[in-house]
């Protein structure tokens, strides 16, 4: 069963969406600076369905699993770690940590505004600094976008259609603009 998401609350506007837009990473510890000692493993697994999986059981407090998600990294070598200034835990991902669940799209062209919600709370502007990958394979369109320090976010199937009504062809080719840049589609 997919992971709950909290909908934004009834009242909240696209206007204070938008303002909570290029917080991801702002707020979340600075684990890019920390460079603790290898602990080994963790038995968790963060889902292709957006679960977090510690020994066997769902992590079902949305509190926890945001609270994990702070502390998560991307090592160089592709491993993903979980990390506090004093120790570092590797943990596993079966296809992106984040999954995007919300999406906001106002304008059109390269001055459109695509804003994304996460599964654990990140609110972030698909541009230069939050690129989407767009890629059209065996799998269909699979779309992702930059979260923060190299973690990406799987776009979910309904937000994946959404997404490619948004595709159009420049120059020959195909891709959607948002925040000022061009993401073109790769096929494989």
């Amino acid at each position: 069963m997919p992971q709950q998401v909290a909908p934004v609350p009834a009242g909240v506007s696209l206007e204070a969406l938008l303002s909570r837009a290029g917080r991801a990473g702002r707020d979340a510890p600075p684990v890019e600076r920390w460079n603790p000692p290898s602990c080994g493993a963790m038995d968790l697994v963060i889902e292709a369905d957006g679960r977090w999986v510690h020994e066997g059981a769902e992590v079902r407090r949305p509190e926890l699993v945001a609270l994990l998600s702070s502390i998560l990294r991307r090592e160089p070598d592709g491993a993903y770690v979980l990390v506090t200034p004093g120790e570092r835990l590797t943990v596993t991902v079966a296809d992106l940590p984040f999954l995007a669940v919300e999406m906001s799209a106002t304008g059109e062209g390269c001055d459109r505004r695509l804003v994304f919600r996460t599964n654990v709370g990140d609110v972030v502007e698909a541009g230069p600094d939050h690129p989407l990958r767009l890629e059209d394979g065996r799998e269909g369109f699979r779309p992702s976008l930059l979260v923060r320090g190299g973690l990406w976010a799987r776009l979910t199937r309904a937000l994946a259609l959404e997404l490619a009504e948004l595709v159009e062809e420049r120059d020959g080719e195909a891709g959607i603009g948002a925040g000022g840049a061009w993401f073109a589609l790769a096929v494989a």
